[in-house]
């Protein structure tokens, strides 16, 4: 899977969980909803879409589940860890269950649909079960529980985008927000489960994603980050799978929207909210992508840009579609349409048949472009993939971690790089809460998404302002407010 990321990190092998919450409350009748999100950003803005149509049935919320009625925990299967993290989660939740038999546990997600029936029937470690496209029925499968049967749906939808679900904004800083605009991935690398998780690849509707962002800015949000497996190959033509595309009508196909078209008519639609886009593809990302990135202000310059390795080879072996040629071809196109743009990766190491001189392709790799920042992980086989099926896990575990540690590293010489080039420059930062490391410094980030951190004065949470950078750590701009910046307006 390309990685869907947020912060600046130069590694992340532990996303956390985070809970998040609903208002009000009637399948409901007082009984209270916990729910819990882990993985991708795509997962916790699913979570906002459960929490939109739990809301509507009457839901009460809690911030502690154990007090709640029904826990549910949206769960990611990218990597054995991140499976073993959930399984941890439920372990504790149904020893609160066992005083508590009446409480409803339901996993949902890629982990819910890749291990329904070991979840259900072997373990009987939950009562519910719902796939990323079965969301609407959760009142049902929930009232199926509470007539004391299982409950399980992850049939997978041709044409399911929840583009007329408002999603309850949950968890986050009242600035910031996902706006999804696919669902599902043609890609099919061979390492990665989201194809069979998620399903097929489709858009959403194009005036959905305009009203939403208008909705956002109108409801005080400052930024947005357009949310897909792969953005790049967003393409909606009326409707149904973009692999059928080419069965659309001429019609249909003359008034397609692809992602530089549907890019601009948000950027022009919220023409002071600032824009940010994840995941691309390498092989997807063209040119008029760039330029539209150039020509409006308020999209940032910054690209989460995958590559998993540096060696062609290993690249075909994961059927990434494009070689290390043309992804430099590609970093080169970007460097002179946005010459300061951020780009992040992520990278995976100790692939099957690996060799120790195509390890060496992906530092030499990730020489040349120098990442701002990047996600690095070592090979985890996922059941059910093509790499598992066909390729044998041969990568000694020590070797991956000892490869592991030379990326890390040199990507944290390639970080410190990279926020060296900003000291003493003025740059625009969007405040989006206090420093983790001092109650008197706000945070925010730069358009390369950078975090940089500053003197509190005046300003508050939300405001566009001007910082002159002084110093910096590898990960961290440090630097002083000089003023508002012109993107400063009143809602």
């Amino acid at each position: 899977m390309s990685g869907l990321h947020s912060g600046n990190k130069v590694i992340d092998e532990s996303r956390q969980g985070e809970a998040v919450v609903i208002e009000n409350g009637d399948i409901a009748k007082g009984r209270k909803l916990y729910i819990e999100s882990y993985g991708c950003q795509m997962n916790f803005s699913d979570s906002e879409i459960v929490a939109s149509i739990m809301n509507g049935e009457g839901f009460e919320t809690t911030r502690n589940f154990e007090e709640a009625d029904v826990v549910l925990l949206n769960t990611c299967s990218i990597r054995d860890k991140a499976e073993q993290t959930v399984r941890k989660r439920l372990e504790k939740f149904n020893a609160v269950k066992r005083s508590k038999p009446e409480m409803t546990v339901g996993v949902l997600g890629c982990m819910a649909e890749r291990l329904k029936a070991k979840l259900l029937e072997e373990e009987k470690i939950v009562d519910l079960v719902a796939g990323p496209d079965a969301y609407r029925d959760l009142p049902n499968l929930i009232k199926e529980v509470d007539s004391g049967r299982d409950a399980v749906n992850v049939i997978l939808s041709k044409e399911e985008t929840y583009a007329d679900v408002t999603p309850v904004r949950m968890g986050g800083n009242g600035i910031t927000a996902f706006v999804s605009i696919t669902r599902g991935c043609d890609n099919m690398c061979t390492f990665c489960v989201v194809p069979f998780t998620r399903g097929r690849e489709r858009s959403r509707n194009p005036q959905s994603i305009v009203q939403e962002a208008m909705d956002l800015w109108s409801n005080g949000y400052k930024e947005i980050t357009l949310l897909g497996q792969n953005v790049d190959s967003y393409l909606w033509y009326g409707g149904g799978l973009k692999k059928d595309f080419e069965k659309a009508s001429d019609i249909a196909k003359a008034s397609a929207t692809n992602f530089s078209q549907l890019m601009a008519m948000v950027a022009e639609a919220v023409p002071n909210m600032r824009i940010r886009f994840s995941t691309s593809n390498p092989q997807d990302m063209t040119d008029d992508v760039l330029h539209v990135m150039a020509k409006y202000d308020n999209i940032c310059n910054y690209i989460h840009l995958p590559v998993q390795s540096g060696s062609s080879r290993v690249l075909k072996e994961m059927n990434r579609g494009h070689n290390r040629e043309e992804y430099f071809e590609l970093i080169e196109r970007v460097r002179k349409i946005i010459p300061d743009c951020g780009i992040s990766m992520d990278m995976i190491t100790g692939f099957p048949t690996e060799t120790e001189e195509e390890h060496k392709e992906t530092l030499s790799l990730m020489e040349y472009v120098k990442y701002d920042f990047g996600y690095m992980f070592k090979y985890s086989e996922r059941p059910g993939t093509m790499a598992a099926r066909k390729l044998e896990d041969d990568i000694p575990e020590e070797v991956k971690s000892r490869r592991l540690t030379e990326i890390v590293d040199l990507q944290q010489q390639h970080s410190a790089y990279r926020t060296k080039e900003h000291i003493g420059r003025v740059e625009e930062v969007l405040i989006e809460g206090t420093s983790k490391k001092s109650a008197e410094e706000w945070y925010g980030r730069n358009s390369q998404n950078t975090v940089v951190v500053f003197p509190k004065e005046n300003y508050q949470p939300g405001d566009f302002v001007n910082v002159e950078i002084t110093n910096c750590t590898a990960a961290t701009l440090i630097g002083k407010a000089v003023g508002y910046s012109k993107n400063q307006v009143t809602v």
